[in-house]
């Protein structure tokens, strides 16, 4: 679980350092200084594939962390949480007791 939290944060920031069109957030964590040290062609094809191994490997371990860690339901048919707690609620509301008819009161006159 912490190397796909690792793996979010960084895929987050590769994505966010990408120039878009208008500029984007390139410059605010500063894109801007790394286009000049690789230059500008270099840094946008290394800014790609680093988003595209990021994105892949973030899905190949969140199939894998769903497939052989997570517990897996003993029923056949699963029931849903909210399935489980209708029901639930259901047996644990307290019954009202019925109330008497209303009362109708005239003035005297």
């Amino acid at each position: 679980m912490i190397v796909e939290l690792v793996l979010a944060i960084l895929l987050i920031l590769v994505v966010l350092m990408q120039a878009s069109k208008g500029g984007g957030l390139a410059g605010t964590f500063g894109g801007g200084s790394v286009g000049m040290v690789f230059g500008v062609r270099r840094t946008a094809d290394f800014l790609t594939k680093a988003t595209q191994v990021l994105a892949i490997s973030f899905g190949l371990i969140a199939l894998i962390i769903n497939i052989f860690f997570l517990p897996r339901a003993k029923s056949p048919t699963p029931e849903s949480v909210i399935q489980r707690s209708g029901s639930t609620q259901q047996q644990t509301m307290p019954q009202l007791p019925p109330s008497p008819p209303p009362t109708s009161t005239t003035p005297n006159q």
